[in-house]
C-alpha cells in the first residue's frame, strides 16, 4: 500500500477517506451501513476529448469492449457473474471520462473488485477480431437507435459541432461517426488500452456497507500488481473565448412531430463559482414547471408544449447552457425565439427574485441529495471530483458552494453569457412545413 490520506469532510454525516496504491491507483472509501449493499465505481481519465481526428468514437467503443471478456472472465461473463450474484452493472462514456460500476450485495463486494481488476490488468489477453467486430456492430446499432433514427436524435451532435469549432476536442460527441467506427482497427483498440487503461489513470471508489480495512486489503490483492505507466498524452486544450461573438445557426428539415428551437450557450467551466451561478440562472429560467420559460411559453402564451433550460457541466472546456423548446400546433419558431430573448433580457436586467433564488437553490440541493443518497450515486460523485478536480472530498460539500451564490452573481452571469451573440441555434422544421403539435420522447443529450 502506498500513500494513505485520512480525511473526513462532508455534509449530513457523510465521510470519505482516500488512499493510493504504489502503482498510482487512487482509492476512495465511504462507509454507509444503512443497507447491506456496496457500490464499486471506477473512473478512467479518458473520454472523447482524448480522441484524434479519424478515430472518433473509440473511447465509447472501448467501453463496450471492456464487457467482452478478460483473462479469467470469458465472453459475457462479467454480466453473468454480477447479475448472478444479485448485482447490477453498466458503463458510460462522456467527453471527459469513461466509468464502470457495479452495485452488489455487501457480501459480494470482493467479486466486483476482482472483476474490475481482471479486466484492467488483462483485457488484451481476450481482445480479438471477433470481439472487436461484435462490439463495433453494437455501437453502430446504438447510434442508429439513439441518434440517427429518432426524432431530434442528432440535435446534441449538431449543436456540439456548432458550439465548439472544428479541431476543438469537444467538437465531436462520444458516440463517434459511422465512418470512424468502421475505420477503427484491432490495433487501434489495443493501443488505446495500453495508453489509458492503467491504474495511475484511474480512481476507484467503494461506498456502502463495507469494512474499510478488508476492502483495502482486497484492492491491494487484486489491483496492486497491475503496473502503471506514464505514456498518456495530455488532451488538447479546450479553452475558448468567454463569448462566441456571433449567433451560429442551422436549420434542419426532418420528419419530426413538432417544430423545435434548441440552443447552446457558452458558459463558465465546471468547478467555478460562475458555473454554479449559471446553474442557478438556468434553473430559474427553465428548470421545471415553475420556471420562467415554462410559465411564459407553455402556460401563458401556449405557444409551446415543452420548454426547458439545463446545464451541461464540463471541466476541460466551456460548459453549455442547453435550451430546448417544442412548439405547439402551427406556431412558428421566430415567435418562440422572440419570447425567449425577451425573457432572457428581462432576467439579465432584473436578476432573480428572492423567492426564485430560494426555489432554485432548494432544487439543486435536492438533486445533490438524490445523487449522494444512494451508494452508487455517491461512488460516482466521489470519482468525478477526484478525476476532474483532484479532490473527492469536494463531492460532499458541493451543495454548500451552490447555497453560497448570491443573486447578484446569478444576474451577472446571465447578463454576460445568456445573449444572442453567445449561442449556437438549431431550428427543426417538419418535412412539408407543418407540425401537429405533439411532443416526443427524447433521448438523453449526451452519449449513454
Amino acid at each position: 500500500m502506498g500513500h494513505t490520506a485520512e480525511a473526513e469532510a462532508g455534509s449530513g454525516g457523510l465521510t470519505a477517506t482516500e488512499h493510493r496504491l504504489a502503482n498510482g491507483l487512487r482509492v476512495v472509501l465511504s462507509e454507509d451501513h444503512l443497507t447491506p449493499v456496496a457500490a464499486v465505481c471506477l473512473w478512467y481519465d479518458v473520454g472523447s476529448r482524448h480522441e484524434v481526428t479519424g478515430r472518433t468514437g473509440l473511447a465509447h467503443l472501448f467501453e463496450h469492449l471492456m464487457f467482452q471478456g478478460s483473462k479469467q472472465v470469458h465472453g459475457n461473463g462479467h454480466f453473468e457473474l454480477v447479475q448472478g450474484a444479485g448485482g447490477s452493472l453498466n458503463g458510460t462514456t462522456s467527453f471527459e471520462r469513461t466509468n464502470y460500476f457495479e452495485t452488489m450485495p455487501a457480501h459480494q463486494l470482493e467479486l466486483a473488485l476482482w472483476l474490475e481488476a481482471d479486466r484492467m490488468g488483462s483485457l488484451l489477453t481476450a481482445l480479438d477480431d471477433v470481439s472487436m467486430e461484435n462490439q463495433r456492430d453494437v455501437v453502430k446499432n446504438e447510434r442508429r437507435q439513439r441518434y440517427d433514427n429518432v426524432p431530434y436524435g442528432t440535435a446534441f451532435e449538431r449543436l456540439t459541432a456548432l458550439a465548439y469549432p472544428e479541431g476543438h476536442p469537444y467538437h465531436h460527441t462520444p458516440i463517434g461517426s459511422m465512418a470512424d467506427l468502421d475505420a477503427a482497427t484491432l490495433e487501434d483498440a489495443r493501443n488505446f488500452f495500453r495508453t489509458y487503461y492503467a491504474p495511475n489513470n484511474a480512481v476507484l471508489s467503494v461506498v456502502g456497507d463495507i469494512d474499510p480495512e478488508q476492502t483495502l486489503a482486497w484492492v491491494e490483492k487484486y489491483f496492486g500488481s497491475i503496473p502503471g505507466h506514464d505514456g498518456k498524452p495530455e488532451p488538447r486544450p479546450g479553452d475558448l473565448p468567454e463569448v462566441i461573438g456571433e449567433q451560429l445557426r442551422e436549420v434542419v428539415e426532418e420528419e419530426v412531430p413538432a417544430r423545435a428551437l434548441m440552443a447552446a450557450y457558452r458558459l463558465p467551466h465546471d468547478g467555478t463559482r460562475a458555473c454554479d451561478a449559471a446553474d442557478l440562472a438556468l434553473t430559474v429560467l427553465g428548470g421545471g414547471e415553475s420556471s420562467r420559460l415554462h410559465n411564459r411559453l407553455v402556460r401563458r402564451d401556449r405557444t409551446a408544449v415543452a420548454a426547458g433550460f439545463g446545464l451541461l457541466r464540463l471541466a476541460g472546456a466551456p460548459s453549455l447552457g442547453w435550451l430546448d423548446v417544442k412548439t405547439s400546433g402551427g406556431v412558428e419558431v421566430p415567435r418562440i425565439e422572440a419570447a425567449v430573448d425577451e425573457e432572457l433580457a428581462r432576467f439579465a436586467a432584473e436578476g432573480p427574485t428572492p423567492e426564485e433564488m430560494e426555489r432554485a437553490q432548494a432544487q439543486l440541493e435536492r438533486e445533490w441529495l438524490d445523487r449522494l443518497g444512494t451508494v452508487a450515486g455517491r461512488a460516482d460523485e466521489l470519482c468525478r471530483y477526484a478525476v476532474l478536480f483532484g479532490d473527492p472530498q469536494l463531492a460532499l460539500t458541493a451543495v454548500d458552494r451552490v447555497l453560497d451564490i448570491t443573486a447578484e452573481e446569478v444576474q451577472e452571469v446571465a447578463k454576460a453569457r445568456l445573449r444572442p451573440d453567445n449561442r449556437a441555434v438549431l431550428v427543426y422544421e417538419p418535412v412539408g412545413g407543418t407540425a401537429d403539435g405533439t411532443d416526443s420522447d427524447e433521448e438523453e443529450g449526451a452519449d449513454r
